[in-house]
């Protein structure tokens, strides 16, 4: 029988791998590759540190549906079961698929429709405004990376200069004018210790949902 999912084990596995993604920085920064290489190498930093963001995600909103399906029952209007298995509970989060939000406001929307929002742990740790930039600038760099469309860079823009600004939400055009999205997710993450600081929130995010989880 697998390990029973926990909030507290899931912020302390996405801390284990956030100390190992560090460790892998660290090696590139020293390594003497081309300029080329480094931009690669931290772009798949960044995917491993999603990868495991959003298993983190994913964990918690099983954990919070299994331990409480009032939330979504009434988000839904479908009344289900107080106890339900972990696999059920993926699957209603998933729909079967694997797990995706639409940037932070989405996920804060998904954690709403399993938590009930407000007070709820996972919610208040996710809606947080101290990891605000992080979170977006996780998710913008991810798709950017992952896709280089027009409009993927255009959010990343939009990320960058909120988080230049200390704007909690989006710029103004006024505010966008003149801004410019990098050539590459990896060609800004590796200048002005730009990681280290998504690192830093993300890791605050999780000692918060650790010492929020009831287990």
């Amino acid at each position: 029988m697998g390990r029973k999912k926990s909030g507290r084990f899931a912020a302390n596995k996405f801390k284990d791998t956030t100390q190992r993604i560090r460790a892998y920085l660290d090696e590139i920064d020293t390594s003497g590759l081309s300029d080329q290489a480094v931009t690669w190498s931290y772009e798949s930093a960044l995917m491993k540190t999603s990868v495991a963001f959003e298993s983190l995600m994913l964990e918690c909103l099983i954990v919070a549906l299994n331990n409480d399906s009032k939330p979504f029952s009434e988000h839904t209007s479908i009344a289900f079961p107080k106890h339900m298995t972990e696999k059920v509970c993926e699957h209603l989060v998933t729909g079967g698929g694997y797990f995706d939000f639409a940037g932070r406001d989405g996920l804060l929307k998904t954690v709403k429709k399993f938590t009930g929002g407000d007070g709820h742990y996972l919610y208040d740790a996710v809606k947080n405004r101290a990891y605000f930039h992080a979170l977006a600038l996780l998710i913008a760099l991810r798709n950017y990376a992952a896709h280089e469309s027009p409009q993927s860079k255009q959010t990343l823009r939009k990320a960058i200069v909120a988080h230049r600004l200390g704007i909690v939400g989006n710029p103004t055009a006024h505010q966008l004018k003149g801004a410019n999205a990098p050539t590459a997710a990896g060609a800004w993450l590796k200048r002005k210790k730009r990681f280290a600081f998504i690192l830093d929130a993300l890791d605050a995010l999780a000692d918060e949902i650790h010492q929020g989880a009831p287990y």
